[in-house]
């Protein structure tokens, strides 16, 4: 059987622990936490974690998001630059959810 194609999916659905990658596929970093401005509810970014610890990767550098991956907008050498993330009252980290509670049958 081949291989399934990945499915683009919406940052709501994105987990903790999902590959980031850059603009060319090289993966550099994992999903740490999902960053939502909770007033309006826009995406605002996502938290990585890399080698070098965690970092922000503001949304319009996140050029699309599937069910195993991230693909940024971002070269090696952006990738490595990324900034320390910082935190802001206007933003909630979304915690992971089982895939229960995403759809909202509470846990069994």
């Amino acid at each position: 059987m081949p291989d399934q194609p990945e499915h683009p999916i919406a940052y709501t659905a994105l987990q903790p622990g999902t590959s980031v990658q850059t603009s060319d596929g090289q993966p550099f970093a994992t999903v740490q936490a999902v960053l939502v401005d909770e007033q309006v509810s826009v995406f605002d970014g996502i938290v990585v974690q890399t080698a070098d610890g965690a970092r922000f990767v503001d949304a319009d550098q996140v050029g699309s998001i599937y069910t195993t991956y991230v693909r940024t907008t971002l070269s090696a050498q952006q990738a490595a630059d990324l900034p320390l993330p910082e935190g802001s009252n206007l933003v909630e980290i979304k915690p992971a959810r089982s895939r229960w509670g995403r759809w909202g049958r509470g846990k069994r």
